[in-house]
């Protein structure tokens, strides 16, 4: 048993930080190959580029484990070439409404719905870079006034891992709306369930500090990814409606 836990105590933090490049290169390859975007949610990068810059400012606060942080830095690395390649190929205008699918529009009565200002749909390139800039800033003014203050630390990190936590959600519900999981591959989601015992093992078994922050959001990912598991299980992988565009799911495994 102590084998066991060494092997896996000591592999799990290789395959944490190196989870962002295995799991986002395909698609920045795919998409660079393809010249083309469609079908790839700009929220991915959206979602995983505010939580692992928040997770860096949240370390000066909670000091977790360091390959943890490596990760962060790792991602955000990775997140800012997939954002830079996809929307270098991002359709024309009105060309295809599945640019931002499955998440970045609200659908009522399955008409698109613009959010406030437009956010994160931005034809211009360059106001994603300024939202990020000043997002940044943001939290380094934060970092400077309430750095020390336990509450402030606190928040950080539930907000930080919170918001990557709700990233599955979205491609559960849309499986369940078309009943289906078309363009949700296999070895994806088997590639996402390895993650998942990876970063259990690792949050629970390691003797480094691992605030519970991290271990709360982990447990929350890891049921999303098992009733995935169950989605694929009822639905399969086929499609109701023919003509449908493919949808690779992806998150940090």
């Amino acid at each position: 048993m102590s084998l066991v836990r060494w092997t896996l105590t000591h592999i799990a933090p290789v395959f944490i930080v190196t989870s962002p490049v295995t799991s986002y290169a395909d698609q920045i390859w795919s998409i660079k190959k393809s010249r083309s975007s469609v079908g790839f949610s700009l929220d991915i990068p959206l979602i995983m580029l505010v939580s692992s810059i928040l997770k860096i400012f949240y370390w000066f606060g909670a000091h977790f484990d360091f390959p943890l942080l490596i990760q962060a830095s790792v991602m955000i690395v990775v997140q800012i070439v997939m954002l830079y390649v996809a929307l270098q190929n991002r359709p024309p205008f009105g060309a295809q409404h599945s640019l931002n699918q499955p998440f970045s529009e609200a659908k009522e009565g399955g008409i698109m719905v613009n959010r406030p200002l437009n956010f994160w749909q931005w034809r211009s390139r360059k106001p994603y870079w300024q939202f990020l800039a000043y997002y940044t800033a943001v939290l380094a003014i934060l970092q400077f006034l309430l750095g020390n203050r336990p509450s402030y630390v606190a928040i950080q990190g539930y907000v930080a891992l919170g918001v990557e936590a709700v990233l599955p959600i979205p491609q559960i519900l849309e499986n369940r709306r078309i009943r289906s999981c078309k363009g949700f591959r296999l070895s994806v989601l088997v590639n996402w369930l390895i993650g998942d015992l990876f970063k259990m093992t690792y949050f629970f078994l390691s003797e480094g500090g691992i605030p519970w922050a991290f271990k709360l959001c982990g447990l929350f990912q890891a049921g999303c990814d098992c009733y995935l598991g169950v989605q694929y299980w009822m639905y399969g992988d086929g499609s109701r409606r023919s003509g449908d565009e493919s949808k690779d799911s992806i998150r940090v495994a």
